[in-house]
């Protein structure tokens, strides 16, 4: 492995593994570790104290910030943006044009594909699936094993009668969303809910129920 044509911070501080394939034109930080069998192509940033764990891919334009952990055997695509002091656990895939905001942590066995976008301060939780063009809006928490299509929003409007102040919503486990979703503000999808595709939810569903529609209304109940 040559390092010549990358630009290193610090080489004393520098924490390499074996089995690593690094391409040229990068920026490598300060007291960075890299882990075994790991690839970086071209063109990536790599912030200080930045932690990145076995069998991990890094493709293309990739920044990394300050205090990102990545786990092992996870896989960041091209021109994806992972902001300082966020967390990715292992077993995740994160395809191209996606962005990660800052204090966010992405849970095991995620798999998120093009172009989506999970903002400052959220927890999602293991075993979720995005489509392309997803927003998650800061301070909303994902919990496990949630599936959501394509061109899915959850929205974060401050309340302008109340200081701007904002509301975090809450997707509970099991939930599944069609293409086209909307969330508003503050909003809980129940334990195993499901919405259809192209509704804009307006009020909390419970657990186990089906709702579809613009706006959202209920339209069945799971068998117990």
């Amino acid at each position: 492995m040559a390092l010549t044509d990358n630009y290193i911070e610090d080489f004393e501080t520098l924490h390499l593994g074996k089995n690593l394939i690094i391409g040229n034109y990068n920026r490598i930080g300060k007291n960075v570790s890299i882990g075994n069998n790991v690839k970086i192509g071209h063109h990536c940033i790599i912030d200080d104290d930045v932690i990145i764990g076995d069998d991990v891919v890094i493709e293309n334009y990739v920044l990394l910030k300050k205090d990102t952990k990545v786990g092992n055997n996870v896989k960041i695509g091209d021109f994806t943006l992972i902001k300082f002091n966020s967390t990715i656990r292992d077993n995740v895939i994160i395809d191209t044009h996606n962005k990660i905001g800052f204090n966010t942590v992405i849970g095991s066995d995620c798999a998120f594909t093009s172009y989506c976008e999970v903002r400052d301060n959220c927890k999602i939780g293991n075993n979720v699936k995005m489509g392309s063009r997803c927003t998650i809006s800061s301070g909303i928490t994902v919990e496990d094993n949630v599936n959501i299509k394509y061109s899915f929003v959850f929205t974060d409007t401050p309340d302008l009668k109340n200081e701007n102040e904002k509301i975090f919503g809450l997707i509970k486990e099991g939930a599944k969303f069609g293409a086209n979703v909307t969330i508003m503000p503050g909003i809980t999808i129940g334990r195993n809910a499901e919405i259809g595709a192209c509704s804009q939810v307006r009020h909390n569903v419970p657990d186990n129920e089906i709702w579809y529609g613009n706006p959202a209304k209920f339209f069945k109940k799971f068998s117990s």
